[in-house]
């Protein structure tokens, strides 16, 4: 019997993995409609559907299911049988994958001191990009910010920071104000800085008791370390997470504008890669030990 085709096992596999057609695009760097097309090749080969279709909605079969549950694990060990067979595990550096905010605000002020103490360890650090699966394969460790407890049958994650939100500005900002942030109507008259879109500070009204702010004008960034830029250059008022300006805030750059700090939704997690090679493993936890002791 022939092979199945292994582009529309991993398309299949992402869907069922990831909850929709769409994330498993995103994921895989490919557009909606070649994931539905590989599943309809995948289904085609079996000769029988793996989703009930009805409308725009697609659910799997209990059979579906299981099949699922079983490529994830399968796909896991051939990634890493290929990577163990492709790398000089003697000479392969710690690849770090860390979200931008991470990298920028924790990671690099402190990765002097690390290589200080682990001189035997080389790091290679590159970006993670918020929102999109983490191929580890090729990274041994990541930083990301999630809303939930990642889990998955080859890593391992623990609660790193927490992404508790407070709303902060430059003091120079106040300084050209006149006066004290009394209260969270007065957080407006500064100027709002938002990241992304405007629910951050929608919720933080919220939590303030001011259910209906009314419009929330300001300049949106689309990179928490453009909005760190533009708050710290006295641009406005952001609502950051306290974790990743806490240097800022002790060297007096930023000031706080409420003791009442806002739950994000999301927080910080340190993810570890079970598929490492064997050589790496011992370094992962020399890493990872330190993370944690560093926050």
């Amino acid at each position: 019997m022939a092979l199945p085709p292994l582009n529309a096992l991993r398309a299949f596999e992402a869907v069922a993995r990831l909850g929709s057609f769409k994330a498993a695009a995103d994921a895989l760097f490919v557009t909606q409609s070649a994931i539905s097309h590989q599943v309809r090749n995948f289904e085609s080969w079996l000769g029988a559907p793996l989703f009930q279709r009805e409308g725009n909605r697609a659910t799997l079969l209990p059979h579906g299911v299981e099949l699922a549950n079983s490529l994830t694990v399968s796909l896991a060990e051939i990634d890493a049988a290929c990577h163990r067979a492709r790398s000089d595990n003697s000479r392969q550096p710690l690849v770090i994958a860390a979200i931008p905010s991470v990298a920028m605000c924790w990671l690099i002020p402190r990765l002097a001191s690390f290589q200080e103490a682990h001189p035997g360890v080389e790091t290679r650090i590159v970006y993670a990009i918020h929102g999109y699966e983490i191929d580890f394969s090729d990274v041994h460790l990541a930083f990301s910010f999630l809303p939930e407890m990642p889990k998955g049958p080859s890593i391992e994650a623990s609660l790193f920071l927490r992404g508790d939100s407070i709303p902060v500005c430059s003091p120079t900002l106040l300084a050209r104000r006149g006066k004290s942030v009394d209260d969270p109507g007065d957080l407006k008259e500064l100027g709002l800085l938002h990241d992304g879109d405007k629910t951050g500070w929608r919720h933080w009204f919220d939590h303030s008791g001011e259910a209906d702010p009314g419009p929330l004008p300001g300049t949106s960034f689309e990179d928490f370390n453009l909005l760190r830029a533009a708050v710290l250059s006295a641009q406005g008022v952001a609502l950051c997470p306290v974790a990743m300006i806490e240097a800022d805030l002790e060297t007096g750059a930023l000031v706080s504008l409420s003791d009442n700090p806002m739950a994000y939704g999301s927080d910080y997690f340190l993810i570890t890669s079970k598929r490492a090679p064997v050589a790496l493993q011992a370094q992962i936890k020399v890493f990872s030990d330190w993370a944690m002791s560093e926050r």
